[in-house]
């Protein structure tokens, strides 16, 4: 798989997510303690169109017995366990969050990542993102301010991934969102902050920033 993935994606830099160079951005967790995560995950769909992403399901909070590895990432703070499935393999826009988060392939994926440092003049070159590829059952924490968005397939039967954050992140506002500084124009929702590419209309319409220059780079399979 990724040396098919290598072959066909000259655009950008492919490499397996054991390659030391993603401990610029996470590390990689103990798989085996995200098995009952992966199980009912397994049981999620996939849409017909487009990406589903869910930021809380009471029913994956309810398959998981042991929470030492939720605990031991987020320090026991409230948490929300979710997912994000699809058949998505664009870029389309890059966020972060101000805090780790859990991602875990329960099909194999490929996740477009960059460095925050990387943003200049409030924009940032999708020539330097990197691509890793994770096979499934990979449990990966991802270091805060990390760029990231939704997963890419690498197949025709789309993508599922767990998606474990601080509990409401990804929420709308309580109070109208103020411009004190760069940052804040990235800011969309509670502890998520987007920076669109132009040809992502729906996200800009939105209110999401258009900060990505270079390619809308597709992830070819």
């Amino acid at each position: 798989m990724i040396k098919n993935l290598i072959e066909k994606n000259t655009q950008i830099q492919v490499l397996p997510v054991t390659d030391k160079s993603f401990n610029h951005f996470g590390r990689i967790l103990n798989e085996n303690l995200f098995i009952e995560a992966v199980n009912y995950l397994e049981t999620t769909e996939v849409p017909d169109n487009g990406n589903v992403y869910v930021a809380h399901d009471k029913y994956f909070l309810n398959a998981i017995k042991d929470f030492s590895a939720y605990d031991d990432v987020f320090g026991d703070m409230p948490i929300q366990y979710g997912y994000c499935n699809g058949l998505n393999s664009k870029l389309n826009a890059l966020e972060y969050h101000k805090s780790s988060e859990i991602n875990i392939a329960v099909t194999d994926l490929v996740l477009m990542l960059g460095k925050f440092e990387d943003i200049h003049h409030l924009e940032y070159d999708s020539s330097k993102l990197v691509a890793y590829y994770l096979p499934k059952g990979t449990a990966i924490e991802l270091h805060p301010r990390v760029l990231h968005f939704a997963p890419c397939k690498v197949n025709d039967q789309g993508f599922k991934c767990g998606v474990i954050l601080p509990n409401l992140t990804n929420v709308d506002f309580c109070k109208a969102k103020q411009i004190n500084c760069d940052e804040d124009n990235y800011l969309f929702k509670t502890n998520k902050w987007l920076l669109a590419h132009p040809e992502n209309t729906k996200a800009i319409s939105q209110g999401a920033f258009e900060g990505i220059t270079g390619k809308n780079i597709d992830i070819l399979y």
